[in-house]
């Protein structure tokens, strides 16, 4: 089959769960004699010809926080229908859905794949809530087939837009790197630092966690791994409520990213929006003592494999549980061990990448290909 993948920034991944997903998927599908292309934005990602197998098509978009997004969709669209000509379209992002049926149009089937519900997220004005609300509820229409990446999301997708839709788990691929250089870089000890890996943006809350550790007063740093595009305000407020335990390390992938994961004492992933963040599943496969929010799909993820906390608690119910971690070293390691066999037994990108072809061959065949 042909496959396009399409709405994301691009690979290799520099960005967030959804280039991760794509870049793993991509690699699995050429494994399997499939011809991969995926749609990259040129300011995001490095300006190569292909990558884990697939090849790659730079084109330009806006850059806007509100329209990069959804311009360079719809001028992949454009190149998919008139030159690529894929057997199947696979659409990342909610937000995207105005532009799918043109591949249908186009005589191209296409998956949508959504990942949580964009619209409740803070970066968004009313207007871009009201217009992601929009597309999250014509998304099963626009594409020949609509999907997400857990069966919470599936249950508050139902309960909002009153039709269900099918659901894929993500997988995870973490294996040890050994030192690579970044504890010694950001000066912290192994095995004796809280990280937080995602984008800042509102809705991941950093802050909140930059909080609590504050609160806590605990020898541990706190590592942060991330940044964000058009979120320079937030970012900055978060560097100035950092106290000197906080290492702000910006973007950090592949081999550096994985030795922070393996090594940490305690990873916090306090997130209030979306479905299944990768960083979690990864963390728990690199058999990290997690804690993450009370959000639904956290708590579908982690079963009893990590610890939570409420976020109507705020920073205080927050500090309380990374102390209770950061205090029993014994718990860290059950934990740990319980998240990597969960991780083993539930979340492969090998049966991710295997259940998407078995989708794309279904929209192939009710499409006539």
């Amino acid at each position: 089959m042909r496959i396009a993948l399409v709405g994301t920034r691009g690979i290799p991944a520099a960005y967030s769960g959804f280039e991760t997903a794509v870049e793993h998927l991509a690699e699995r599908f050429t494994a399997r004699g499939h011809e991969v292309t995926v749609y990259c934005r040129p300011h995001m990602t490095a300006r190569q010809e292909t990558h884990v197998g697939a090849r790659l098509v730079h084109l330009p978009t806006i850059r806007s926080k509100h329209l990069d997004t959804l311009a360079h969709t719809l001028v992949s669209t454009a190149h998919m229908a008139t030159r690529a000509r894929p057997d199947v379209a696979i659409y990342f992002i909610a937000g995207n859905a105005p532009v799918v049926p043109l591949a249908r149009l186009a005589g191209i089937p296409s998956i949508l794949q959504i990942d949580g519900l964009d619209s409740e997220r803070a970066k968004w004005s009313g207007a871009a809530k009201a217009y992601l609300r929009t597309a999250e509820r014509i998304a099963p229409s626009a594409a020949t087939i609509a999907v997400t990446d857990s069966a919470a999301v599936a249950d508050a997708y139902e309960r909002r837009h009153g039709r269900r839709i099918p659901w894929i788990a993500y997988g995870a691929d973490m294996p040890d790197p050994g030192d690579t250089g970044w504890c010694a870089r950001l000066d912290v000890e192994p095995g004796r630092y809280v990280l937080f890996v995602g984008r800042l943006v509102p809705e991941n809350n950093a802050h909140l966690l930059i909080e609590a550790h504050r609160t806590l007063g605990t020898d541990w740093p706190l590592v942060i791994v991330g940044d964000a595009p058009y979120a320079d305000d937030y970012i900055a407020g978060l560097r100035a409520s950092a106290g000197p335990g906080v290492r702000m390390a910006g973007y950090v992938f592949g081999d550096g990213y994985r030795e922070l994961v393996h090594r940490s004492g305690v990873m916090c992933a306090p997130t209030e929006v979306g479905g299944t963040h990768p960083v979690i599943v990864e963390g728990m496969a690199a058999g990290a003592a997690l804690v993450v929010s009370d959000h639904g799909p956290n708590l579908e993820v982690v079963g009893d494999a990590a610890a939570s906390f409420p976020l109507d608690g705020g920073a205080p119910a927050l500090a309380r549980a990374l102390g209770a971690l950061i205090d029993d070293p014994a718990r860290r390691e059950e934990l740990g061990a319980r998240a990597a066999a969960r991780a083993a037994e539930r979340y492969s990108w090998d049966a991710c990448a295997d259940s998407y072809l078995r989708l794309c061959e279904t929209v192939r065949r009710s499409a006539g290909r």
